[in-house]
């Protein structure tokens, strides 16, 4: 058996053809709906980018314990229990350039080969001296080296996510005749900036726009012009369009050595971002409106060919892969493991959890269930968050000096397998810190917050329960005012 994982990071789950987006170019998304099963309960985990990874991972949620940051030595990669239990080879082509920082530099190890593809994000690759040459543009998280990179990375075969699906088609031609193999392909698109080659743009009849240049939007509150609104959202379906095309190679390559009858695959994302619904944008700073945390999920099981079913029941990939794959090559989980196998959910939509709790460490715990979604702020009064961890840096950089004339012994968890950790005062992760019920069975939009406290009591002990499954340290109950 094989197994395919192609990862986009911040794919909008609304702005799919499968989901109900007609204005969008997503039609290799469509074909792929129609070979695979297609989930209409998707959710995050831990956010944002590294700490999904580490999730993906390790198999349980890692946002109570700490953020951004590398695996801990004590955590049990499942690429590591595939290759020991079962042999899997296990191939990484990615431009993600965060695995490579100081918060993500050993994640890339745990696979038997890796490739990295460079330029997103003001990756800093190309050594030029003197200043890049900057448009007129809207820009509040604008970097040198990104206006620097550019150039480097056209025309569009040249772009990183053209690299790195080339790759992954690359190893597939190479590989499709052999068994016992997962590759991931990981694209940091469509995540900002929204830069892509201009006939992407052609392809969604997106206008000419007028100066400035608005393709990365800072995090926060929307702009008050209503035409750099529109500009982000075309250009990010724009580089959605590109992703849709780069999708369809891979479907391509499926159909061309005849993989869907042995080999998985796993279309997924680790969260969405918002482009101006509730009066924000991107990520981080809002709360966990389902725009950026209810995400698109496709999975094909060759055990189970039921290409264009879909099913209902409440799943986290972030978590649920890690065991879904164990699974699939017949290899053992662990306890330490917190998702669930889908399996059940592919054959026949048998529910594996009632609710998911998910969240940014240092803010407040997200639940989901039935019906309701409830955002639970972090009391003021209370002490922050701490951080509980080994590698001491953090997304790109190492602790500073004070912070690490704080770090004290605390633990061990049960998750770390009786190693005891160090126990940091925690940076407060910005952003909304608000309490907010919805009723999403009547409406999803979220237009209208309910105010309901027996609904709330109920989702707070779920969540009390669901954090004690999570082995969360006594302060995030205090912290959110739950009995632990």
């Amino acid at each position: 058996m094989k197994c395919v994982m192609l990862m986009f990071d911040s794919l909008n789950r609304h702005m799919l053809a499968p989901y109900g987006c007609d204005w969008t170019h997503t039609p290799s998304f469509q074909r792929l709906a129609n070979r695979a099963v297609t989930f209409e309960r998707s959710y995050v985990c831990s956010m944002p980018c590294m700490p999904a990874r580490r999730d993906l991972h390790t198999g349980r949620p890692g946002f109570l314990h700490r953020g951004w940051g590398p695996l801990e030595p004590f955590d049990r990669s499942v690429f590591d229990t595939l290759r020991d239990q079962q042999g899997v080879y296990s191939h990484l082509a990615t431009d993600h350039y965060h695995y490579f920082e100081d918060g993500g530099a050993n994640y890339h190890c745990r696979y038997d080969t890796w490739e990295l593809f460079r330029g997103q994000e003001g990756d800093p690759w190309i050594g030029q001296v003197a200043e890049p040459e900057i448009p007129d543009n809207v820009n509040g998280k604008g970097r040198r080296q990104d206006w620097i990179n550019r150039p480097y990375m056209q025309p569009d075969e040249k772009l990183s996510q053209s690299l790195t699906i080339d790759a992954g088609l690359t190893f597939i031609d190479r590989n499709a005749a052999e068994d016992n193999w997962l590759l991931q392909v990981e694209c940091f698109d469509p995540h900002e900036p929204f830069f892509c080659d201009d006939q992407w743009l052609d392809v969604i009849g997106s206008p000419d726009f007028e100066r400035p240049l608005y393709d990365w939007p800072d995090y926060g509150r929307v702009p008050d012009d209503p035409a750099l609104i529109e500009q982000a959202r075309r250009r990010y379906a724009a580089l959605l369009a590109k992703c849709d095309d780069s999708l369809g190679k891979v479907l391509d390559a499926f159909d061309r050595h005849d993989m869907w009858k042995d080999t998985m695959l796993v279309v997924w994302t680790d969260h969405g971002i918002l482009l101006g619904e509730h009066g924000w944008m991107m990520k981080n700073d809002p709360p966990m409106y389902e725009q950026i945390s209810h995400t698109p999920l496709f999975i094909h099981d060759p055990r189970r060919p039921v290409g264009g079913e879909r099913r209902r029941a409440l799943v986290q990939p972030a978590i649920d892969l890690a065991p879904t794959l164990l699974g699939f090559f017949g290899a053992e989980s662990d306890a330490t493991l917190l998702g669930k196998d889908l399996g059940p959910v592919l054959a026949d939509d048998t529910p594996v959890r009632d609710a998911a709790i998910f969240g940014y460490h240092g803010r407040g715990v997200n639940i989901v269930g039935d019906t309701h979604v409830y955002y639970r702020g972090g009391r003021e009064d209370t002490p922050p968050a701490s951080t509980y961890t080994m590698q001491l840096t953090a997304m790109n950089s190492r602790y500073e000096l004070p912070r690490l004339l704080q770090v004290e012994p605390a633990g061990p968890f049960d998750h770390t397998h009786g190693v005891s950790v160090w126990r940091v005062p925690h940076k407060d992760f910005p952003g909304s810190n608000d309490t907010l019920l919805f009723d999403l069975s009547h409406d999803p939009d979220q237009a209208s917050p309910v105010d309901d406290l027996e609904i709330e009591r109920r989702m707070c002990s779920q969540m009390a329960a669901l954090m004690r499954e999570a082995d969360a340290p006594p302060e995030q109950f205090i912290r959110l005012g739950v009995s632990p």
